[in-house]
Order: structure tokens, then C-alpha cells, then sequence
């Protein structure tokens, strides 16, 4: 539809991940960084929306007809280059990104369920266990992002814990798990915004302030779960805050079902000044 709309060139590559999710937003940032780093010069556009109707319920049973107040439509475009000549007009630089998958658990693989109900109604079944599955699947994450992201002195602490816990049960009992605190290395955030307790969980468990976890709240409270481009609308949200410096970094962390947890760090090139009225109409409590 936009290959014909925009009438693209012939040797435009298409590809398509629907069904992929509310996190297919950094699936596809993922499969266009590999893209780039094979072809020199290009250019990559990454178009990601939420289509409601196919899984719009129109049953009874509770626990499907959740998603109906949840979810809506949206949309958001992102293009990337690997155009050195256009580097000086690019607003980030892609640090890493990290893909994780818990599809071999029953409880991660039930806990967003597409399926019929007993009239043979179809919809998207939530689970009760979703608030657990996503810590699992964020832990499993957050395992392989922090060695990229964390300076060394992180690693050190996280090693001495590690050791202190194998080797002494009395440590084991007295003293929690060491989370590194992602705050003072990490300036924005960018969390999806599937739910209250969603966004709660994570702050809880990155330690992060009720500040931190504004854009997502903002999204979710003004355009609902609009599934993977909530996270460009967050991003947009503090862009137009005017709070993005140069050399800030910004963290966006997805989920879908399956389930899935997947993250992208970028780098700010520039101080990125607000074009518009800062928002408003939610504050920050805390």
C-alpha cells in the first residue's frame, strides 16, 4: 500500500512482520540495523501501526473483552540511514538492540492468547499471569542489554554479588539481589505502554522515578495501547519536552505476546529543541 501510494522504485525491498506482536516496533529497528550493515548507502523505512479489527471481541467472557478498552489504533514512521553525508541531520545513533524470546513456557506463551471463546467469538485473551511473565522475559533482557550499556565498575559489582551468593547461604538470605541502577547511565525511557501494571512493574523493578515513567503514562492515558508504535509516541512525547540533550541516551523497551521483551538503546546527536506547547493535562506524583 505505500510502495503504491508514494509509486517506490521497483528495487524497493519489502518486508512484512505482522503478527509479530506489540513489540514488533524494535523487531523491525532490529531487522533494519541488519539490513544497513550489509548494504552501504541505503536508506530503511520503518512503518509500524496497530490494526484493532481483526481481533476486535464481540463476546462475553472478561478476560477478552480487556483488550476492547485497551488497545487502539496508531501509527508511527521512523527512517534510517546509513548515508555518512546525512549523519549531521540524523537525531540518534542505534547503540544496540536486544531480542528475547520465552515461547517454550506455557505461562509466557498463554499470557496474550488469540483464540475463540464457547460461542466461537475470536479475540485476544489476557492472562492473569502477564505482570509475572513480563518480569521473567525483562529479566532474561536486561541479562544481556546491561554488559552492553553499563561501564565496567556495574560489572564488577554485579560479579562480586554473584560470587558473595554462590559461596555464602547467610549472604543469600540477608542481602536482596543487586539491580545496577540503569538511571544514572540511562536519561530517558521509553516504556511500553501495555498497561498500569505494566509501566508500574518496571519502575518498581529498575528503580526508576515516577518522572522516568511519565511518557508512558502520558501515552497510555491520551491514545490508550496503540501495540508497537506506543513507544514512538513516548519517544515524541519527550522530544517535544524538550529535555533530550546531546550525548543523551534513550532506552525503549517493548513487549508482545509469544512472549516477548525486546530493547533499543539510542544515543541523541543534538539537543533536540520542542517544536511544540510542552504537553499537558498529567502530572508526575511522587
Amino acid at each position: 500500500m505505500i510502495i503504491n501510494k508514494y509509486k517506490m522504485r521497483k528495487d524497493v525491498r519489502n518486508y512484512n512482520l505482522s503478527g509479530m506482536g506489540c513489540s514488533a516496533g524494535l523487531i523491525s529497528i532490529d531487522l533494519a540495523k541488519d539490513l544497513l550493515q550489509t548494504h552501504r548507502s541505503k536508506y530503511c523505512l520503518v512503518f509500524s501501526f496497530e490494526n484493532i479489527t481483526e481481533n476486535w471481541y464481540k463476546g462475553q467472557m472478561r478476560p477478552m473483552l480487556m483488550s476492547n478498552c485497551l488497545f487502539r489504533m496508531g501509527a508511527a514512521a521512523i527512517l534510517l540511514t546509513n548515508k555518512r553525508e546525512l549523519y549531521p541531520r540524523a537525531k540518534y545513533t542505534l547503540q544496540t538492540t536486544v531480542r528475547v524470546h520465552h515461547g517454550a513456557d506455557d505461562t509466557a506463551y498463554q499470557a496474550i492468547y488469540q483464540m475463540e471463546d464457547g460461542d466461537g467469538k475470536k479475540g485476544v485473551r489476557i492472562s492473569r499471569d502477564l505482570v509475572r511473565a513480563v518480569g521473567d522475559v525483562l529479566k532474561s533482557n536486561v541479562t544481556i542489554l546491561a554488559p552492553q550499556i553499563l561501564p565496567y565498575r556495574e560489572h564488577a559489582k554485579f560479579l562480586i554479588d554473584l560470587l558473595l551468593r554462590k559461596i555464602s547461604s547467610s549472604y543469600r538470605a540477608k542481602v536482596p539481589r543487586y539491580m545496577p541502577c540503569f538511571r544514572d547511565h540511562i536519561q530517558h525511557f521509553c516504556i511500553h505502554a501495555g498497561g498500569r501494571a505494566i509501566i508500574d512493574g518496571l519502575e518498581q523493578n529498575l528503580k526508576l522515578t515516577p518522572e522516568d515513567v511519565l511518557p508512558s503514562r502520558a501515552t497510555l492515558y491520551r491514545y490508550g495501547n496503540t501495540s508497537s508504535s506506543s513507544i514512538w509516541y513516548e519517544l515524541n512525547y519527550i522530544e517535544q519536552k524538550g529535555t533530550v540533550k546531546a550525548g543523551d541516551k534513550v532506552w525503549q523497551i517493548a513487549f508482545g505476546s509469544g512472549l516477548k521483551c525486546n530493547s533499543a538503546v539510542w544515543r541523541a546527536l543534538k539537543t533536540l529543541r520542542s517544536t511544540y506547547p510542552a504537553p499537558t493535562g498529567l502530572v508526575c506524583e511522587g
